[in-house]
């Protein structure tokens, strides 16, 4: 449990008491604080039938439960499974990427629920909570796990709980300024969940740099199985997507015209990030860090306008670029950042969801600017952009100018939060590993001996004898 690091300093990796201390009291907190704010929505309470007869409502059906479960499924799916596994590349750190994102998304959801509820569903002193609050949360945790890729591999579990707890609280607030306050459409969360869990990452990142990480260079690389099962993430968040895109949209065109957009821009996003893997590699092989990350883009970066009419070409010329971005980024952008900026992304998120989330704002932004009546409809362009009430009198390219503005926003939040949390985070007695012993499950977890003796032979270059019967 005590690692001596390069710099000197004994490092005391211990968790015996600091995480069962954190995880513990955090969760009587969370006990406590649902205890006095937490009450059903009155969809989910035992007074429903009573509110079927207030509002004429005749079957069942018409409860929400029915229109958004399958959706909340699907993004729980991507939170758990997909980004989990998404991260399983590593080739000493599968127990960590599955474990600890699995750690910090349970206890985020709960943060998330409370955080959000006091902005967004807080009523006569009580959070109603029904499924739609549920997806909400997903969401917000789907910010801490794309963070979590820039820093994996480096920090212990009781630093990834404290992230969790700040980021989720400064991702409420910036959710609520650009939704309730600037009134800005961001469906997939371009700018809420990708660019601010990517730039929030990056600059925690950043603070915690480690000179001497080539000290555990041996373990940042993948092997075979390693990459095969990174590769379920993918395909786990590629196909649910659509999902994750159209879940809170209202019922009815808004919601079928995001999972459209989002599913065309995914399905062109893989064929670009096929052709410039093989395009920019010496041999024309195909590298699967590209297959894995790059082919996601696409569905990041329609999020913002996902429920515009994008039109089905529209998304996939969205797709089509993105590809080419996050592939060009992962081969020129990724080791430029790390080399001359410290910015050392285990994950590249920057290429998968910095860059295409600042993609989706502005193509949020464009399209929202150059809606019109005779594309919308006169209601559907009100219903799309919700032009009632105080926004009323909002014009398309006002909308726009919004748009854009909520890009900045979450910018100016990740870069300012994050500075501040990755100084917390630097504090010395949170269990972070030695530079020479990140990347490595034996540090946090008990590994069977077979699995770390295979991984040694694995990368043994030792010649291994013929076996003759």
């Amino acid at each position: 449990s005590e690692q001596a690091s390069w710099s000197g300093m004994v490092k005391n990796t211990s968790m015996r008491w600091r995480l069962p201390l954190v995880c513990l009291l955090w969760e009587v907190a969370m006990i406590v604080l649902f205890g006095v704010f937490v009450r059903f929505d009155p969809e989910a309470d035992a007074h429903w039938k009573e509110e079927q007869h207030q509002k004429n409502l005749t079957s069942d059906i018409e409860n929400d439960f029915y229109f958004r479960y399958p959706s909340f499924q699907d993004v729980h799916v991507m939170i758990f499974v997909g980004f989990g596994f998404l991260m399983t590349f590593l080739q000493r750190y599968g127990f960590g990427a599955v474990g600890f994102n699995f750690l910090l998304a349970a206890f985020g959801i709960q943060w998330a629920i409370l955080m959000q509820g006091w902005f967004h569903s807080f009523e006569n002193g009580k959070i109603l909570i029904g499924v739609e609050n549920l997806i909400n949360a997903d969401f917000c945790v789907g910010s801490v796990c794309i963070a979590f890729g820039a820093i994996l591999g480096k920090t212990s579990p009781v630093q990834l709980l404290i992230l969790t707890l700040f980021q989720v609280t400064l991702f409420a607030v910036n959710e609520y300024i650009l939704i309730s306050l600037l009134h800005v459409k961001d469906a997939g969360g371009s700018m809420t969940i990708h660019t601010f869990g990517a730039y929030f990452g990056l600059t925690v990142t950043t603070i915690l740099y480690r000179p001497n990480l080539e000290q555990s260079k041996d373990k940042q690389g993948s092997v075979y199985h390693s990459d095969l099962f990174a590769m379920i993430g993918t395909l786990y968040l590629w196909l649910y997507w659509p999902s994750f895109n159209s879940a809170i949209s209202n019922h009815g065109d808004a919601q079928h015209r995001a999972a459209i957009n989002t599913y065309c821009s995914l399905a062109s996003c893989v064929l670009t990030t096929v052709a410039f893997s093989s395009l920019l590699q010496k041999k024309g092989k195909l590298d699967m860090v590209h297959i894995q990350n790059a082919t996601l883009a696409g569905g990041v970066a329609v999020g913002s306008g996902a429920e515009m009419m994008l039109t089905p070409y529209g998304s996939l010329i969205v797709g089509f670029l993105c590809g080419i971005v996050s592939t060009v980024g992962f081969i020129y952008f990724m080791p430029f950042l790390e080399s001359k900026l410290h910015i050392q992304d285990t994950c590249g998120i920057h290429n998968l969801h910095a860059m295409p989330g600042l993609i989706g704002g502005i193509v949020g932004a464009v399209t929202a600017a150059a809606a019109t009546e005779e594309v919308y409809g006169k209601e559907g362009l009100i219903s799309a952009f919700d032009f009632t009430g105080d926004y009323k009198d909002r014009t398309p390219s006002i909308q726009g100018g919004f748009q854009a503005a909520g890009i900045c926003v979450s910018l100016a939040m990740a870069l300012a939060g994050g500075t501040i949390v990755g100084g917390i985070l630097k504090v010395p007695f949170l269990g972070d590993p030695a530079d020479e012993n990140c990347f490595a499950d034996d540090v946090y977890w008990e590994v069977p001996e077979d699995s770390e003796s295979s991984l040694y032979h694995m990368h043994d270059p030792t010649p291994k004898p013929a076996v003759t019967s």
